[in-house]
């Protein structure tokens, strides 16, 4: 049964220079229509693929706050009528600081929305400046203390290390005036530097400074002590949460379950099969008028991608892999399967097995991307005999 749900609001009052998700400018686009058809869109999907619960729903984008108070009313509106939640369902919505009236706010409350994302990235309003925010910190501290105001307790906030010009002692101190927002979870990711981005073009012009390997090591490493010290455990290689405060959501990924991907670009697992859909508007909006569901590609992972997907997926998580798991959902154990692999990452100190589980190190932690690239294409010639 599917158990999440991610809806993608593509609209931005302003694009960020490292941004490269599916989004566009606000201004003079179809935002009425394009809400018109993510409804059709749940509702054609619920019909084929109906769920009795969810245990999160996840609003991102673009800017979701971005639309107006009627537009934000009405697809709180269409999420309340057509989606099975409760009080117990993790409900998200992104935000960007200084986005959100208290109108807003109140809106998303009374909507049951209770959880909240800030995209916040720093502290220093110089670097928020060159990384194209519009924010600035004291927006930070206004819309949290409105949030808190308006009834929301579940607060997380995103931050960006590894930032052009930003040295070790500025993310020391974007952590330390984080800590005095007394919320329960960070995000904390390095810079990826993306194709068709304002960053991307500048680093090919050689007018891009950035900190480097070595310093971006050393962030990662300020962001693990810091948070450890002021409680917050590392549940993944990129979240850290109180206790009790882990997102459900993004535990349904690495978890490697089933969601719904509603909206432009979205991608979802559903029926057994990954699918993304249409990423430009009136590609999305144009099946939809037709009552045709709007993707662009839809594939069913073969037994052999699924257990890859169960391992560099789940090796994200602090807690690693569940060998037991594993054996209950493709009848192998792990351990055999990736045999020489997971000889070689303990041989390398990049992974370890303890109480049943498959985990990174710390080490582990800093080289994640070549532990999960071991265990891409290893059984795929065997799947169709094996499984």
């Amino acid at each position: 049964m599917i158990k999440a749900a991610y809806i993608h609001i593509p609209f931005c009052e302003h694009i960020c220079h490292y941004c490269d998700f599916n989004k566009v400018f606000l201004q003079g686009q179809p935002v009425d229509e394009y809400l018109n058809s993510l409804k059709k869109e749940i509702e054609l999907t619920l019909e084929t693929a109906p769920t009795t619960h969810l245990d999160s729903i996840f609003v991102g984008g673009g800017t979701p706050t971005a639309l107006n108070e009627k537009q934000l009313q009405f697809l709180c509106e269409t999420i309340n009528d057509l989606l099975p939640y409760n009080q117990q369902t993790e409900f998200t919505f992104e935000a960007n600081p200084g986005d959100l009236s208290k109108e807003k706010f109140q809106i998303l409350h009374d909507a049951g929305v209770n959880r909240l994302s800030f995209g916040v990235q720093t502290f220093n309003d110089e670097l928020l400046k060159r990384i194209g925010r519009t924010h600035r910190a004291a927006d930070v501290f206004k819309s949290i203390e409105l949030a808190k105001t308006a009834g929301f307790e579940n607060i997380s906030v995103d931050l960006i290390y590894s930032l052009p010009g930003q040295t070790l002692d500025d993310f020391r101190e974007t952590l330390e005036t984080s800590f005095s927002l007394d919320i329960n979870h960070y995000s904390g990711y390095s810079l990826i530097i993306e194709p068709k981005t304002v960053f991307y073009n500048l680093m090919r012009k050689g007018r891009l400074p950035l900190p480097g390997e070595d310093t971006e090591a050393a962030m990662y490493e300020v962001i693990m002590e810091e948070m450890a010290k002021h409680g917050f455990a590392q549940y993944e290689i990129s979240n850290f949460a109180l206790p009790g405060f882990e997102s459900k959501h993004n535990l349904t990924y690495w978890n490697n379950d089933e969601y719904y991907g509603f909206g432009a670009g979205a991608h979802g697992y559903v029926s057994g099969k990954r699918r993304s859909n249409f990423g430009p508007l009136k590609k999305y909006m144009e099946p939809l008028q037709q009552m045709n569901l709007p993707i662009l590609e839809e594939t069913v992972p073969t037994a052999a991608e699924q257990m890859e997907e169960e391992m560099f997926l789940g090796l994200r998580k602090n807690k690693g892999v569940s060998i037991q798991r594993f054996i209950d959902r493709y009848g192998k154990n792990p351990l055999e399967l990736f045999k020489k692999e997971m000889k070689e990452l303990r041989e390398k100190g990049l992974i370890d097995v303890q109480n049943n589980q498959i985990m990174l190190t710390k080490k582990g932690r800093f080289l994640g991307n070549e532990v999960f690239q071991s265990f891409l294409g290893v059984v795929e010639d065997e799947a169709d005999n094996k499984v």
